[in-house]
């Protein structure tokens, strides 16, 4: 008995005009939230994900979830990696300066060397 239905079920499979996807479908509102600059799922970041879920009644907040935990060591070294990479593009600016500064001086030092003219040239210059 099993056999005509399995045959049957695979019958309308293959007279099926939709195609059968096994894989996940868009979560909703993934392309408006990147047109506007948000998160792509919304529980990234945000009140609902940042802040407690509880506290006790006397005011103490509650202990932080692993998740909130993890989440604020990842925004740490995040941080640290802004923090290093904007001091090396510093020291690179400063490096960029002083090589600048010191071909300009060395432009000048050309310049200062170079045979300064004479006689009538040197009134005509002047003029």
């Amino acid at each position: 008995m099993a056999a005509p239905i399995r045959t049957l079920c695979c019958a309308a499979f293959r007279q099926s005009r939709r195609g059968f996807t096994t894989t996940c479908t868009t979560q909703a509102g993934i392309k408006w939230r990147a047109e506007n600059g948000l998160a792509l799922r919304g529980s990234e970041y945000g009140p609902l994900t940042d802040l407690p879920d509880w506290s006790f009644a006397d005011g103490r907040l509650a202990p932080p979830l692993k998740g909130q935990l993890r989440r604020k060591q990842e925004r740490e070294a995040l941080a640290r990696r802004v923090v290093a990479l904007s001091s090396e593009v510093d020291k690179g600016m400063e490096a960029w300066r002083d090589k600048n500064d010191k071909a300009k001086k060395m432009e000048e030092y050309r310049t200062s060397r170079l045979f300064k003219p004479k006689g009538k040239l040197l009134l005509k210059k002047n003029k």
